[in-house]
This record gives C-alpha cells, sequence and structure tokens, in this order.
C-alpha cells in the first residue's frame, strides 16, 4: 500500500475521532423506544411467528442442540434458560431486542467518527436512523428474528474493532472479542459478524501483519461459535436439508422492484406476510428510492475516499450481500443452492438468503452519513447550520420511506399473556419422565390469545422435558422436511391411534394436547383414551405415558462447557474494553494533575 493511503487509513481512526457522544445514543435510544414501544407499555411476552419468550426457559437437550434438529436456536435458547432463572424471560427478551436496536444505531454512529473523522453529530445521527429504520429491521422483526438482530447490531461495532486491531491500537481485540460474543447468539450472527470482520482485515495496509490478524479472527469466530459447531458435531442434527428449502426461503420481490431493487433496499423477505403494511403496496417503490437516495448521496464522498481500505472493503461486502442475495432468487442460482442442500453438509444454514443483505447496512449507515457533509458542500456554506438542516431532512426521508416501523411495526411486535394452563402444565411436566408429544401435529399454532399469524409452539421453551418437534415448516406452495425424524414416527403413531407402549418404548412420557388451534390430530383419541389425564382445562389437556424409557444424552457436558467458552469471551472481552478506557482516564487524570504541579507560582498567583 502506498504512504498515501497509509497516511489516509491512519487519519480516519485518529484517537479523537473515537470520543464518544451521548447525541447518537440519545437519538438512537429514542427510536428504539418508538419500534418496541408496545412492548415497553405493557407487561407479556413476546409470541410471533419465530419468536417465542416464555416466563421461565429450561436446560433441555434442544436447547442445547442435542437433538436431530439443526442447532439454528443454539446457544439463544441456552443462555435465555440461564437467564430466565433470575429475570422473567419476557423481561429478558425485551431487553435483549432493545439494546441491540440500540446498539446498532450507536455502532452506526460510532464507524461515521471512526471512518469520516470530523463529520460532526448530525451525520453521526442519520447513520443511527438508517441503521436502526430500514425494512430490514421491520421484516425481521414480524418474522420474529429478534436474536438475529443482535448480529446485525454488531456490525458496525466489529468493523471498528476491525480497524483498530488493523492500526495496533490500544482495545481492538478486547472489542472485537466482545462484539463477535454479541452476534454469537445465533449461527447467523456470527457468520454475519465474522464475514464483515475478515473482509475489513484481509484488507491491505495497516500497521498488524495480515496474517496475525486474520488468524486471530478466526480463532475467534471458532471459539464464539462453539456452541452450535460442537453441538452439531455430537449430535449430528442438521447436516442434511431439503432441497425444497432454497426456493421457499428465497429473496422475494416486493411491488413494483423485482428482487434486486428489494434487496437493494434492504428488503425482499421470504414470507409475503413478514412485512410492515407499507411494503406491500406501491409505496415499497416510494420508500425505497427514498432510502436509497439518502445513500447515493453520500456515495461520491465515499469515492474520493477509495484510498481507504476499510470503506473498500464495505463497499465490496455490501455489493456482493446485494448482489449475491438477488442472484440466488434466479433460476441458476436456486439450482446451485438446492445442489448445496444435498452436498454440502451444513448448507440449511444459508438457505434464508436474504438474512445476508445485513451485511449492507455498515456501508449504508456510512453513505448516508457522508451525504450530508456533500449537501452542505453543495448548496449551503454555513456549515454548522446546514448540517443540522440536512440531516434532519435526511432523517425524515429515512423515516417516512418506512412509516409504520413505529410502535412495533404498526401494532404487530406486542407482548402477549398466556393462559394460567401453561404454568400448571409446567409446574407438572418434569425432566425425568421421558420426552413430550405434542397434538394436533406440526411446529406453528394459532391460539386466540397470539393474534391472527401462526406463531411457533412455545412447548419446547415453557417445560422441562424435551418436546419432540419436526421441524417441517409450512410454506407459501407446500413443505419444507424437517431434521426430526424421530419426532415423525410418535407424530404417526399418534395419528394412527398406536398403543401407549409403543411412545413408551420411544421415549415418550407425557402427551399435550392444545385446544383451539387448527391441526390435524387423526386417530389420537384412540390412543389418549388409555392413557392417564393429570390436567385438564380449555387450552390444555396433559396425559402421561407410564414405563416410559428414559433416553440418556451423551455429550451435555462438552456442550455446556462450549457455551461456557462463549461466554468466558464476552466477559473478558467485556472487561479488556472497561480495562483500556480506565487507563486512558486515569492516564488523562495524571496529565492534567502533572501540568498543574508543572505550573509556575507566580503566573498562578
Amino acid at each position: 500500500m502506498s504512504i498515501r493511503g497509509l497516511h489516509r487509513e491512519r487519519t480516519t481512526t485518529s484517537p479523537s475521532a473515537l470520543a464518544p457522544t451521548f447525541v447518537p445514543a440519545l437519538w438512537s435510544l429514542a427510536l428504539t423506544v418508538v419500534v418496541l414501544g408496545p412492548l415497553f407499555t405493557s407487561h407479556g411476552y413476546l409470541l410471533l411467528r419465530d419468536a417465542v419468550s416464555t416466563p421461565r426457559s429450561y436446560l433441555t437437550d434442544s436447547a442445547l442442540g442435542l437433538s436431530d434438529a439443526a442447532a439454528r436456536a443454539v446457544p439463544q435458547d441456552a443462555l435465555l434458560a440461564w437467564v430466565t432463572t433470575v429475570v422473567d424471560g419476557g423481561v429478558a427478551v425485551t431487553a435483549l431486542l432493545a439494546a441491540s436496536l440500540w446498539a446498532a444505531g450507536v455502532g452506526a454512529a460510532r464507524l461515521v467518527s471512526v471512518l469520516l473523522p470530523g463529520a460532526g453529530v448530525p451525520p453521526q445521527v442519520v447513520a443511527a436512523t438508517v441503521a436502526i429504520w430500514n425494512p430490514y429491521v421491520g421484516e425481521r422483526l414480524l418474522q420474529g428474528h429478534w436474536s438475529l438482530l443482535a448480529g446485525y447490531a454488531a456490525l458496525p461495532w466489529v468493523v471498528c474493532a476491525a480497524v483498530a486491531v488493523r492500526r495496533r491500537s490500544g482495545g481492538g481485540w478486547w472489542a472485537l472479542a466482545f462484539w463477535l460474543a454479541v452476534a454469537g447468539l445465533t449461527p447467523t450472527g456470527v457468520l454475519l459478524a465474522a464475514t464483515t470482520t475478515v473482509v475489513v482485515l484481509a484488507m491491505p495496509g495497516g500497521r498488524a501483519p495480515r496474517v496475525g490478524r486474520l488468524a486471530g479472527a478466526v480463532a475467534l469466530t471458532v471459539a464464539v461459535s462453539a456452541p452450535w459447531l460442537v453441538a452439531t458435531a455430537l449430535s449430528g442434527g442438521g447436516t442434511e436439508a431439503d432441497p425444497a428449502g432454497v426456493s421457499a426461503f428465497a429473496a422475494r420481490a416486493e411491488p413494483l422492484l423485482g428482487t434486486i431493487g428489494s434487496v437493494a433496499g434492504l428488503g425482499g423477505i421470504w414470507n409475503a406476510e413478514a412485512v410492515p403494511g407499507s411494503r406491500t403496496t406501491p409505496w415499497a417503490l416510494v420508500g425505497t428510492l427514498l432510502l436509497l437516495v439518502v445513500v447515493a448521496s453520500g456515495l461520491p464522498s465515499l469515492w474520493r475516499r477509495r484510498r481507504n481500505p476499510v470503506i473498500v472493503a464495505l463497499a465490496v461486502v455490501a455489493v456482493v450481500a446485494v448482489l449475491g442475495t438477488a442472484l440466488g432468487a434466479t433460476a441458476a442460482g436456486l439450482q446451485l443452492g438446492e445442489w448445496a442442500m444435498v452436498h454440502v453438509p451444513g448448507a440449511g444454514l444459508l438457505r434464508d438468503t436474504q438474512k445476508w443483505v445485513a451485511l449492507a447496512m455498515p456501508l449504508y449507515a456510512v453513505a448516508a452519513a457522508a451525504g450530508v457533509g456533500a449537501l452542505r458542500r453543495h448548496f449551503t456554506p454555513d456549515r454548522a447550520r446546514s448540517d443540522i438542516a440536512w440531516a434532519a431532512l435526511a432523517v425524515v426521508v429515512v423515516v417516512g420511506a418506512l412509516p409504520d416501523l413505529a410502535w412495533g411495526v404498526g401494532g404487530h411486535v406486542r407482548p402477549v399473556r398466556y393462559p394460567d394452563g401453561w404454568q400448571q402444565v409446567a409446574g407438572i411436566v418434569t425432566a425425568n419422565e421421558g420426552d413430550v408429544a405434542v397434538m394436533p401435529t406440526g411446529m406453528f399454532r394459532r391460539f386466540d390469545y397470539s393474534g391472527p399469524v401462526a406463531v411457533l409452539d412455545p412447548t419446547p421453551r415453557m417445560l422441562r422435558a424435551d418436546v419432540l418437534q419436526t421441524g417441517t415448516l409450512i410454506v407459501e406452495g407446500g413443505a419444507v422436511e424437517g431434521e426430526g425424524a424421530r419426532a415423525v414416527d410418535v407424530e404417526r403413531l399418534l395419528q394412527g391411534g398406536a398403543d401407549p407402549s409403543d411412545l413408551a418404548a420411544r421415549g415418550v412420557g407425557w402427551v399435550l394436547v392444545q385446544h383451539g388451534t387448527p391441526g390435524d390430530h387423526g386417530r389420537s383419541e384412540k390412543t389418549l383414551d388409555r392413557l392417564t389425564q393429570v390436567y385438564s382445562d380449555n387450552d390444555l389437556s396433559l396425559y402421561q405415558v407410564d414405563g416410559a424409557w428414559v433416553r440418556e444424552t451423551s455429550g451435555r457436558s462438552v456442550v455446556i462447557l462450549a457455551h461456557l467458552l462463549l461466554i468466558l469471551v464476552m466477559v473478558v472481552g467485556a472487561a479488556g474494553m472497561l480495562g483500556v478506557r480506565l487507563r486512558a482516564r486515569i492516564s488523562k487524570l495524571l496529565g492534567v494533575l502533572a501540568d498543574l504541579l508543572r505550573r509556575d507560582p507566580g503566573k498562578q498567583a
């Protein structure tokens, strides 16, 4: 890299540029409250499509990823099981979700201070707005992917940490460890953060050797991925995937946009029902154009900084993410994805291709911030006032592009209250008398108290015992087969009215029947009539199966150690960042004291 290019990278990451400001933090908090308002104003539990929070979760084999299903919710479920021993599950999920959105905004503002030194507070506020207020956040909230947003929030922070690592700046590795661990709440989250980190660190230049910094990033990624990597290795679950999932979960074209326009506007989730109402109308085109105009206004300014390898890295990641996601929805892309599902172990983790559009967020935020300065230079000479004016205009445009993100995405993201029967059943079912089978069949339910949309069955997160689930997902145009072979076998027995001894032989100790939700019961009444009913009300009926074989799961201690490794990386990273900050404060204080002691007593008088 040229001396000039190295100088550019150094000047964009000066220590003064890293000084935090409270204005973007307060603004990010305000936006978070506006988006998640219903969760703050009433107590309850998030139960919306894939999002399930319960009063208490338990450290079952499924929570640890030790089942025949893919470890998609690892380590999220295990961490919630530990947290809910001291904090109510509804409070915990709301707090984690709010922290994620707030961190995304503050992280975007910090990234601007790193890459655009001297930009000031107004551009940082614009960056925070773009990071929080966009279709990706809205669609993932409606789909119930609250934990994925932790990985999304970590993206600007890992870029800042990677810049510090490149410069051998104090605290870089500590920060990188912490934010990779935060992203590690889900497998997809850590892959998003790791991809961004590796690309930034792989770019030429910087003071730290490239091989060393890449090796360190890979080692940290493996460490924070240990929970789901170890669980998958021990259980073998999720190594195969139904090729039908590729087309079912491909990015989707929104009105008047096409697939490329939808994903370029940070939208295009596969589920047409999990979108804000404005994205189902021609306003989708208008809103996308408004967002992209704000982003495009700063691209010429970033082009002039193209010697900065970090900005180039963010641009490459964004372009590949948008184009790759769009191409994945073409005939050739679908064919390649279906081949991967069959021949590449673990490829099912990649089937929801629109998730990867999150990688474009750091560039979008920085470009939108750069646009404030560009507009001021072109139209108004007074920096102080015009920066505020142009930033305010950009904020209004971004918010107006998706007006129904406010208040729980139009009121859809709101807490629910479980009927009392759930707590009664949770108190009866034990962890050492067999697994739980659930009727009706299927993984999704429609309860009166949860609203009109299908929600993931809360039973696995409500009970101490493992709950058998097939993993089969019903989507538009058919079904995507899951990995739960044992659950499929048990469902077949129940639907056929099998003898209870057949259930007991397969490790089933309980059968929970949920009333008031559509689904196939088959001839299960024939089996239930021969079981002992231990609880029943208008919502739930619980039956016990005598003589159930209790299976022994090997590897629990190893997987728990893998989870503890993730927690250790997070704690050590946080402690390291705090130590660096304290040392900096102490050094500054000592410097001030030294200056006072060196003063001339005569001048002081």
